[in-house]
């Protein structure tokens, strides 16, 4: 039977987003909004491509998917986050995520805020209680996505961009900020499929991978970059032109609109080419890449 990328991301949507709102059922309300605002925020949709990689590559090098579960919650629950407070208004101010309100709308803002830190801090606890981790591992997916998610990685990146905001930056001042804000959540999905399988030590296998993730990663933001421009609101489920409105340097405004396809399209390359090098059935991997820059929303 031939691999459909399709089915694999639904199936793996529907375990997360079960394995989410079945931790979040456990917590008691007290007749406050936070937990909805939670709820709202991690499972109102989304294409879950960071848990997908923390499953597949696991998966790949040998890891059940009971012991990745933990692992893809909390990145799931640090991506979401993060998208919280970058929607507030003191960020990017935006009024649609994934085709709803954002959470600050459909709440308020205070409410936001607390879902967005309460969300962080039930990514380090998903890791810390994984019945399934010895120690050793718990440290190595609590460092990683610490770094990742900080002020080395997504917090940096997104500092960097408001900076940038009604500035003009260099093609590689653009590279920088979104290896950090986009890129490092998604390079650290690998690193967590890959820190709990049997070749953790093995860099003639990290190496390939995490050249993979870079290329991606950055690809999703150059393809992101290009739907703001190109889009269809009601497909990518917030306002066309937003990049545009808040004056920030994208792609497209770079290197023209062909020239960021041409990028996004060299990027890809680079992914197929560092896959190519692993001893392994990589198909849901390419296909992943593939579908990065080839998607409309």
């Amino acid at each position: 039977m031939s691999y459909s990328l399709a089915a694999d991301l639904n199936t793996q949507q529907k375990r997360i987003n079960h394995f989410l709102a079945e931790k979040l059922s456990q917590y008691e309300s007290f007749n406050s909004p936070l937990i909805k605002a939670m709820e709202y925020a991690v499972l109102l949709g989304g294409k879950r491509v960071r848990p997908f990689l923390i499953y597949t590559t696991g998966k790949m090098l040998g890891v059940s998917l009971e012991k990745l579960d933990h692992s893809a919650g909390a990145m799931e629950s640090i991506h979401a986050y993060s998208l919280v407070h970058d929607d507030l208004p003191a960020m990017d101010d935006d009024k649609l995520r994934r085709g709803k309100p954002t959470c600050h709308i459909a709440f308020d803002e205070s409410t936001a805020i607390l879902a967005g830190d309460a969300l962080q801090s039930l990514a380090f606890e998903l890791i810390v209680t994984d019945p399934h981790l010895n120690d050793k591992e718990k440290v190595a997916q609590v460092t990683e996505l610490a770094v990742a998610s900080g002020a080395k990685g997504m917090c940096l990146g997104q500092s960097l961009d408001l900076i940038a905001e009604n500035k003009s930056v260099d093609l590689a001042e653009l590279e920088l900020i979104h290896h950090n804000k986009t890129g490092a959540l998604i390079l650290s999905s690998v690193m967590m499929g890959f820190n709990l399988s049997e070749h953790s030590q093995n860099f003639s296998i990290k190496q390939p991978l995490v050249n993979y993730a870079k290329a991606i990663g950055l690809a999703f933001q150059v393809q992101d970059d290009i739907l703001d421009v190109i889009g269809e609101t009601d497909k990518i489920g917030k306002t066309v032109g937003s990049d545009e409105n808040l004056n920030k340097s994208t792609y497209p405004k770079l290197l023209g609109l062909e020239g960021a396809k041409q990028k996004a399209e060299t990027l890809y390359q680079i992914a197929l080419t560092a896959l190519e090098q692993l001893p392994f059935d990589t198909t849901a991997l390419k296909e992943l890449a593939h579908f990065i820059v080839k998607r409309e929303n």
